[in-house]
């Protein structure tokens, strides 16, 4: 089967690389290619972001409703076409299809709350300390946003960061991951069907030591908006300070769950399974570690167990039902599995999984893993595969140093019947979010933000649309006597 042959899409245009470089893309349930994209030259990531920069001065002019009548008309066609997009997501990432579909959608959704922002967002006045004077607080855009992408939600991930800045007057050049570029490039098609201005809205493709550094250290571009890991975060954070660039960075998570004595077994069970499947194990919400009292600790793993045993893994384009497809690629798989083999070798127990099926494919079973300590690689370090770890606490105090152990502070839960003990938990977690007594996954109208090495700013409502604008203060001192001239 010949290859999908995908171009860039810069200034309104389609083009291949300089050079004819291009990058080939995988099945990761296959391990089959499925396509080709080209690998931007610096001249071009360059060429990308003079024409966002160009573009802006005229964008950050059109009315803010205006701005978001092009989202809307984006997030249209998206829904009529959200089977082939979500098919196309699926054969790329792994995602099983059913939540390719609701990416695609929720995106959709996602764009639609954006746009609406476009007649809500607003400055400030406030009172001087002089006469005959107002003082306006107006929120401006910042300029050319640069936006570098995962592989894992890639294409809700676009919305996330192409909305809020356009709406906002800002213009952005996209860098999709090298991993799963062509569902980033079909979005740029139905894009490239609303007319938006050209220069607005760039997808470069390429490898990160070329568009992901040009992105970062180009003095034209104004806010740097990451979601990866903790090292791609302080690469970027580095590039940016030569040009004092804003950043904002959704980076790594290591949730804990903390199952009380107290709490619905059977509800703490399927909450932490679906957050810990969710996405084949590789969502930075997922909860990579639980902690249950003593008191119900062997019911609790008795049901997690079967429950995670029974999980059932596969090509999503071949098989709807599954719970799981592959991971992302070989390296993944590798990663995974050496953290697990590693924990058994210093005494960890394989309650279920743990084994890499034999075949094609990069697949990895959900896998349970007991008799861990507090201080193992399992237990400290981002699996991003769908490996759990299970550990007992006696006191909740306990639960929760345990659980602030960590240098990461994204996402954590807690499972309980006592509110007063939710609320406690809830003050002291040290995480951007909490959920009580559900599974991990975050509103858009809410504010998606980690705490220590798992981010900057947030995204999401009201505050993730605040990520794009400067505030400008106005002073106007009137002169009350000449008004009668």
């Amino acid at each position: 089967m010949a290859l999908k042959q995908y171009q860039m899409y810069i200034n309104g245009e389609w083009v291949d690389a300089d050079d004819g470089k291009k990058s080939t893309v995988y099945n990761p349930a296959t391990e089959e290619a499925i396509s080709q994209v080209p690998s931007a030259s610096s001249r071009q990531v360059k060429e990308a972001i003079d024409d966002a920069y160009t573009a802006q001065k005229s964008w950050k002019r059109v009315p803010a409703a205006t701005r978001g009548a092009y989202l809307v008309k984006i997030a249209a066609l998206i829904r009529r076409n959200s089977d082939r997009l979500a098919h196309i997501l699926s054969e790329e990432e792994g995602k099983i299809v059913p939540l390719a579909t609701v990416e695609v959608n929720f995106s959709a959704d996602y764009i639609d709350y954006m746009a609406a922002q476009g007649r809500t967002y607003e400055g400030e006045v406030i009172q001087s300390d002089n006469a005959n004077e107002n003082i306006a607080l107006l929120k401006q855009p910042i300029g050319v946003a640069a936006g570098i992408l995962p592989w894992n939600f890639p294409f809700f991930l676009i919305a996330r960061k192409f909305a809020p800045a356009l709406v906002t007057g800002n213009t952005i050049v996209i860098k999709p991951s090298s991993d799963t570029p062509n569902i980033a490039l079909e979005f740029a098609k139905l894009a490239d069907q609303v007319a938006l201005p050209k220069g607005v809205l760039n997808f470069v493709t390429g490898p990160g030591s070329v568009v992901g550094s040009e992105l970062s250290q180009n003095e034209k571009i104004g806010i740097i908006s990451l979601t990866g890991s903790v090292d791609s975060g302080k690469r970027v954070m580095a590039d940016a300070s030569g040009h004092i660039a804003k950043v904002s960075l959704e980076l790594g998570g290591k949730a804990p769950a903390i199952v009380c004595k107290d709490a619905d077994i059977d509800l703490a069970v399927q909450a932490i399974i679906d957050s810990r499947i969710d996405n084949n194990g590789e969502l930075c919400n997922n909860c990579e570690r639980v902690y249950v009292q003593e008191d119900v600790a062997d019911e609790f793993t008795k049901k997690l167990v079967a429950k995670m045993a029974a999980t059932s893994i596969g090509d999503p384009i071949k098989h709807e039902d599954i719970g799981m497809g592959p991971l992302i690629n070989q390296a993944a798989v590798e990663k995974v599995d050496g953290m697990v083999q590693r924990a058994v070798q210093a005494g960890a127990k394989v309650a279920c999984g743990g084994k890499r099926p034999e075949g094609k494919g990069w697949f990895y079973p959900a896998t349970v893993v007991t008799n861990v300590k507090q201080s193992d690689e399992l237990v400290q370090e981002e699996i991003f595969g769908p490996v759990l770890p299970v550990l007992t606490f006696k006191t909740l105090n306990q639960a929760i140093d345990m659980a602030n152990d960590s240098k990461l502070g994204l996402t954590s839960s807690i499972f309980t019947e006592n509110m007063d003990a939710a609320a406690s938990a809830a003050n002291e977690l040290e995480d951007g979010e909490t959920y009580i007594n559900r599974y991990n996954f975050e509103a858009m109208q809410g504010f998606h933000a980690g705490w220590k090495e798992s981010g900057l700013g947030g995204a999401d409502g009201k505050h993730g649309l605040e990520e794009y604008v400067n505030t400008h203060v106005i002073y106007l001192q009137r002169h009350p006597e000449k008004a009668d001239q």
